[in-house]
């Protein structure tokens, strides 16, 4: 991995306020206005769209990949063609970006923990939002904290957001018991926060992504531009080669026989089930789908999604 934007004494484990706000610079470059549908199977952009719930800007005829829920009826119920509403940005538009610290998420085999590059993801974003001048909010959630920051304008905003992300309890081994706070109740949080209009992402490996939580995400995507950013490591995705492996933590320590190949299939296959079904979810409401490994660069990965800032 080569974290060509990230401190070089910076902790593959674990993330401190001053990391977090050296982030400041690299986030000029990353655009907010225009997201991109990502297919986890490719890493290939499928389509683009313009933010909904901004300011009317035109119409023009319709371009297959332009949202369905853009249409401008009155306009198109007058011609032979179907026509799409396009949106100038909106200035102070509420950004609401949620990240997850549970358990789960402090692991990896290679990189940078889950929680790590999430957490610099989520600072990039915020960082982001502030330099173009943007309500930040956010969404900290863990598996027995959960921390609910309401959007606010300025620098202040988007260092008091490092600060909780960088602080929260759940760095701290046995900060709670697992399952405490679960992804149902963060989403159920973030519905009851986010103000329609906004642009909500949400940071996370999307464990325990069951229909309650769904449903509530689904909810939000009606009024809001919503980012899934599904952070995953490569042995969730395949097993090493065959072999005996060892896994360890703080607490424990777990060997693994990676040699059947059966068992290989079937764990590749549950993986992409899993995908699948994620990828199902974003596509059915319109919710924009981002992949981020624990050996990506978040800075470049971010920059690659969303675009780069020319001004």
């Amino acid at each position: 991995m080569r974290l060509e934007h990230i401190h070089e004494g910076a902790s593959p484990v674990s993330v401190s306020q001053p990391g977090l706000i050296r982030l400041s610079g690299p986030a000029r470059a990353i655009a907010l206005n225009v997201l991109r549908v990502y297919s986890l199977q490719t890493r290939a952009s499928v389509s683009r769209c313009r933010g909904r719930g901004l300011e009317f800007d035109e119409a023009r005829p319709y371009q297959p990949g332009d949202d369905p829920r853009s249409i401008d009826w009155r306009v198109t119920a007058r011609s032979t063609t179907a026509y799409t509403k396009l949106f100038r940005e909106e200035r102070e538009r509420p950004v609401l970006v949620a990240v997850d610290l549970r358990s789960n998420m402090h692991f990896a085999t290679r990189g940078c923990f889950k929680s790590v590059n999430a957490s610099r993801a989520a600072a990039l974003l915020a960082w982001s939002a502030h330099h173009r001048g943007d309500r930040l909010g956010g969404l900290i959630f863990g598996d027995s904290v959960h921390r609910e920051l309401k959007p606010r304008l300025g620098r202040r905003s988007a260092l008091h957001f490092v600060h909780e992300l960088a602080e929260h309890p759940d760095w701290q081994p046995h900060a709670g018991q697992a399952g405490m706070e679960p992804l149902t109740q963060a989403m159920a949080a973030l519905r009851r926060v986010a103000r329609p209009g906004s642009l909500v992402v949400v940071i996370s490996d999307f464990s325990g992504f069951d229909r309650a939580a769904q449903s509530y995400l689904s909810s939000v995507a009606r009024h809001s531009e919503v980012l899934a950013v599904f952070v995953s490591d490569p042995i969730e995705r395949e097993l090493p080669p065959p072999g005996r492996y060892r896994l360890v933590s703080d607490d424990d320590e777990l060997a693994i026989d990676t040699y059947a190949a059966p068992a290989r299939r079937d764990y590749a296959a549950a993986f992409e089930r899993r995908l699948q079904a994620l990828e199902r979810f974003c596509q059915t409401y319109h919710v924009h789908l981002m992949p981020m490994s624990t050996d990506d660069d978040p800075v470049s990965t971010l920059q690659t999604a969303l675009g780069r800032r020319t001004h």
